[in-house]
């Protein structure tokens, strides 16, 4: 009996033995067929799991015959089932392609540096603000972009007027004058149009954002010492796509905007439309006014024609006129006296043409041709001054590009000018001038192997009575494996000099002497950027996790700055010395399901050398934190909390600002095409007039300190988005 016993026990774990299989399989993208590393397949209602290495294989051991269900799941991409019967009819490995998923890993073609890359393959490092975030942002500010540029690490949106609420933004530390601003390429905002200009572009009819931190002026010329933002539109698809929003908030603002867009057969148009306003509003025991009154309208046009194919043209207007005041809450109101008599009167009107001619060639090469025209007239009134000015640029360019399978050649040349027009209203000389610049450039982006990427670009421009620069530009892109990835770039820039900065808009140009083409020269620098990028998942594949580490440096020679003379005049030196901005960003992103949870800290160190002496850069926050947690289901609810740490600011009078917490919660409910938000902004109520006064002097005559915090304390809006 027992020899009977210890028979049927070994026939049973024989056969126990036999029943168990191997599983072998080698993961892919369903696009470039290139091996997934860090794919979870697991026996679906069984412990057997594992995860593919970097070249995408995976095997599964201890298999039980009969029918079994494989499942693979990876950040980013489609969960995917496979039904296999055990033992399987032959031992070939299984090749398995799964999706991609979710938008940042959508095959988004970038278009800032004119390649023709995704954003996962190009070297230079791109950060992406998509539709969906830009969705969220209109909810807060729908008249404007400031709020959706600032709430993003190593940019700082400053308000350089009290009164007007005119901004600029920062990147890294530096001066806002130093960061380029294009849409859809063309560069529209600069110069005298550049600080108002944030306040008039609104985010309804984008598409995206693209943003590179760091020297760029190889790509569209001077300007972009700091960076660059890429504001891209939105185009038309056969499907009509038409959008209206409507907000309020508990300060006075209403915001009524609308966007169609739609292709018909070989024509194509977009229209943005919008009337943004707000009462003079001043919080609780201020007299000056946190957020000016004013009334503007924007119309943007645009036709597409799509000749055939491999040719087609883009026609487009911007246009706007606004009128804002602010100042003495009193005064503003219509209540003013010998005592509240201060105000800041702006009215403004911006045009502009864009003009766009593409044509694909055989063999994937294209020429593009594009132009525009822009014209922005500004009068600044204040007691007993007005200034009073037109700026008229255009922009020109030519680009041939070709590709081929492990190269991608761009070259072109383009004209740009920029010219300022005043109305002698004061007995000071006239500001005005006209800037003209010639380049040309060349870029090539090389696949080396699999694993890089070189990407680099030589420009040659020339700016009338200022000389020649040569920019050259490199930027390398390292894919270890699916998981980890690093980029390192860097290049020369330089910035033509103007009396358009932050610091003569803080006095409305007042007493500020002319630009000198014989004593005053190009800023130029140099700047490099290093990061690394790393991306996993956790839990069979429910939990998201990646973070992106950035080290930057920025040396700015002979800096542009603003010297206050004997006589009480103004004057533009380029000072011996240098600036140098440096620091790191650090981003977090982790996703369960419905939440996404942003994490991101900056820091930044820049400081001023000047005859031995070095101090920090003004209005500089060293310490800078973001964080942003979000509940989405698609389609039905959007939930967000979010807080913004900033520490203490050196400003310019040598004193210190304090540090604050801006702390926000949002919540959106769609109902078909309905959706119904309400917002809370600055919750804490963190203000500078609430840390002490924003001005030195009388009332009627107020010399305001520098702005380093809110004005408008805590606001709520709420408002009605539909889509037809």
């Amino acid at each position: 009996m027992r020899s009977a016993f210890l028979m049927l026990m070994a026939i049973v774990a024989f056969n126990c033995a036999y029943a168990q299989n191997t599983f072998t399989a080698v993961i892919k993208d369903s696009k470039t067929k290139e091996g997934l590393a860090g794919v979870t397949a697991n026996i679906v209602g069984t412990a057997t799991g594992s995860s593919t290495d970097a070249n995408g294989l995976v095997i599964l051991t201890a298999v039980a015959d009969g029918r079994q269900v494989v499942q693979y799941n990876s950040i980013g991409y489609i969960s995917k089932t496979d039904t296999f019967i055990f033992p399987l009819s032959n031992s070939d490995t299984i090749i398995a392609y799964l999706e991609a998923e979710d938008e940042e890993m959508e095959e988004v073609v970038v278009s800032t540096t004119r390649s023709s890359r995704t954003i996962q393959d190009i070297p230079t490092r791109i950060e992406l603000i998509g539709g969906e975030e830009l969705g969220e942002k209109a909810n807060m500010k729908p008249g404007d972009i400031r709020m959706m540029l600032s709430e993003s690490t190593g940019i700082q949106t400053l308000q350089t007027s009290a009164t007007s609420g005119n901004s600029s933004i920062r990147i890294q530390g530096l001066d806002g004058r130093y960061t380029q601003i294009l849409k859809d390429g063309f560069p529209m905002y600069n110069g005298f149009s550049g600080g108002l200009g944030l306040l008039q572009t609104p985010p309804l009819d984008l598409k995206r954002v693209e943003i590179i931190k760091g020297a760029s002026s190889t790509l569209y010329g001077g300007g972009a010492i700091a960076g660059l933002i890429n504001l891209i539109s939105k185009t038309p698809t056969a499907e009509r796509e038409l959008r209206f929003l409507i907000n309020g908030t508990s300060a006075g603002g209403l915001d009524i905007n609308g966007y169609y867009g739609q292709r018909f057969g070989k024509i194509g148009l977009t229209v943005y439309a919008a009337r943004n306003s707000n009462s003079a509003y001043a919080p609780s025991g201020t007299e000056i006014t946190a957020i000016p009154k004013f009334e503007r309208y924007t119309l943007n046009p645009k036709l597409f024609i799509y000749f055939s194919p491999k040719t087609e043209a883009v026609i487009g207007v911007n246009a706007a006129t606004e009128s804002r005041i602010g100042g003495d809450i009193h005064y503003v109101k219509g209540e003013g006296n010998s005592v509240h008599s201060y105000y800041e009167d702006n009215k403004t009107q911006r045009i502009s043409s864009q003009v766009e001619l593409k044509h694909k060639f055989t063999g994937e090469k294209q020429l593009l041709i594009k132009n525009s025209i822009a014209h922005f007239d500004r009068v600044i009134h204040i007691p007993g001054y007005t200034f009073d000015g037109t700026q008229t640029n255009t922009f020109t360019e030519i680009s041939y590009s070709t590709r081929k399978e492990k190269l991608e050649w761009v070259a072109g040349g383009n004209l740009l000018t920029d010219g300022f027009a005043e109305k002698r209203l004061t007995a000071l000389p006239l500001r005005d001038y006209q800037q003209n610049t010639i380049g040309a450039f060349v870029q090539n982006t090389w696949d080396v192997n699999k694993k890089l990427f070189i990407e680099s670009g030589l420009r040659g421009d020339y700016v009338m009575d200022y000389g020649f620069s040569l920019l050259p530009r490199l930027s390398v892109l390292y894919k270890a494996n699916a998981h980890l990835s690093s980029r390192l770039g860097g290049g020369l820039g330089y910035k033509t000099p103007t009396i358009f900065t932050e610091e003569s808009e803080r006095i409305q140009y007042q007493n500020v002497l002319p630009i000198s083409t014989d004593s005053n020269k190009l800023e130029r620098s140099y700047g490099i950027n290093w990061d690394a990028n790393y991306k996993t998942s956790f839990a069979d594949g429910k939990i998201s996790f990646s973070v992106n580490q950035l080290f930057f440096y920025t040396h700015l020679n002979n800096p542009l700055m603003l010297i206050a003379q004997s006589n009480g005049l103004y004057s533009f030196s380029n000072i011996p010395g240098h600036i140098d901005a440096q620091g790191a960003e650090t981003n977090i992103k982790l996703g369960y399901k419905h939440f996404k949870l942003f994490l991101g800290y900056t820091y930044t160190h820049s400081h001023i050398h000047q005859g031995g002496i070095t101090r920090e850069t003004p209005l500089t926050p060293q310490h800078h934190t973001n964080s942003v947690l979000m509940y989405e289901v698609e389609d039905k609810w959007r939930v967000g909390l979010e807080a913004y740490y900033y520490s203490p600011q050196k400003l310019g009078d040598g004193s210190t600002g304090r540090d604050y917490w801006l702390c926000g919660f949002m919540v959106e409910k769609t109902i078909h095409a309905f959706s119904l938000f309400i917002n809370f902004e600055n919750m804490l109520d963190s203000r500078q007039s609430r840390y002490g006064t924003i001005y030195t002097g009388s009332l009627d005559n107020p010399q305001f300190k520098d702005i380093y915090a809110p004005l408008d304390g805590f606001v709520f809006n709420g408002g009605l988005k539909l889509k037809l």
